[in-house]
């Protein structure tokens, strides 16, 4: 993974959070703080190119079910108003 990739993806917030995660997840085992910076060394290293398949995927299939279909218009049936109505009757 490049670099300028591992900064575009450090700054989505949801990454964060995961780091966050893992950084507790990881401590909890090893029983002390492992430390934000090994936290997210291993996380980019284990879980970034999945996270990123997973999400990057979402993103496109969001703007592909924003693209509303065409459909035809279909116009309002007209309702006459009873001087109208009345009108047109007494004509015929």
């Amino acid at each position: 993974m490049k670099i300028t990739q591992i900064r575009e993806l450090l700054k989505d917030k949801r990454v964060k959070e995961e780091i966050h995660k893992h950084l507790w997840i990881e401590s909890q085992k090893a029983g002390y703080s492992i430390g934000l910076e090994r936290a997210t060394d291993e996380w980019l290293r284990l879980y970034a190119e999945g996270w990123m398949k997973y999400h990057v995927s979402e993103k496109t299939s969001k703007v592909k079910k924003t693209a509303k279909p065409k459909t035809k218009k279909v116009s309002k049936p007209k309702i006459l108003s009873k001087r109208k109505a009345s009108k047109k009757v007494a004509k015929k």
